[in-house]
């Protein structure tokens, strides 16, 4: 119950995301400097809607004679559809925001993590292109690469996309002006 619970409110935090989008406005950024990270997503997200479009297309054509089953496809690929677009748009209006005494780091509607910048060890410009799973790291890689990481003195909580808690010391993200972020993190701390 509660997976469905969590799938729910992640569905209507995209469909939010898309109208935030939409209205050319962003999430959580008050106060504080905001980094992006989808440049290097944006074309593929895009693409990956026109194929989706496109297969919307060809089973219409394929179905035309099961007008039931045609209906329930259709409104499964227009869902299709506003979903990817829908995604892409959280990740836009919901930028990593570098704060006053903290750093939010965030991916589209599902990751949020807080860092107070006082646990933050060192910081640096890091371009990665393959992750593997390690305890205690987190790897939030944009178009299978990262391009900051973040060593942390104590750790902080991540909560996965079901409720999973999981502590974390090191933190790699991609950023889309990096040495931006990384040159403000380091003024501030």
């Amino acid at each position: 119950m509660r997976a469905a619970y969590m799938l729910v409110r992640h569905e209507l935090r995209l469909l939010a995301s898309l109208g935030l989008w939409v209205a050319r406005r962003t999430h959580g950024t008050d106060g504080g400097q905001a980094f992006g990270y989808t440049r290097g997503q944006g074309a593929m997200m895009f693409g990956f809607a026109f194929v989706c479009v496109i297969e919307t297309l060809t089973m219409s054509v394929l179905l035309r004679d099961w007008p039931a089953v045609h209906r329930v496809m259709f409104l499964l690929d227009v869902y299709t559809v506003v979903f990817v677009v829908a995604l892409h748009a959280a990740s836009v209006v919901r930028p990593h925001v570098l704060g006053v005494d903290a750093l939010r780091i965030r991916r589209a509607v599902h990751v949020d993590v807080c860092i107070p910048l006082a646990r933050i060890v060192s910081v640096r410009r890091e371009l990665r292109t393959t992750h593997e799973r390690a305890d205690g790291e987190l790897n939030l890689a944009v178009g299978a690469r990262t391009t900051v990481t973040i060593e942390l003195a104590e750790p902080v909580t991540h909560v996965t996309f079901f409720g999973r808690r999981r502590d974390v010391r090191a933190v790699r993200f991609h950023a889309d002006d990096a040495d931006g972020l990384v040159a403000a993190l380091a003024r501030r701390a």
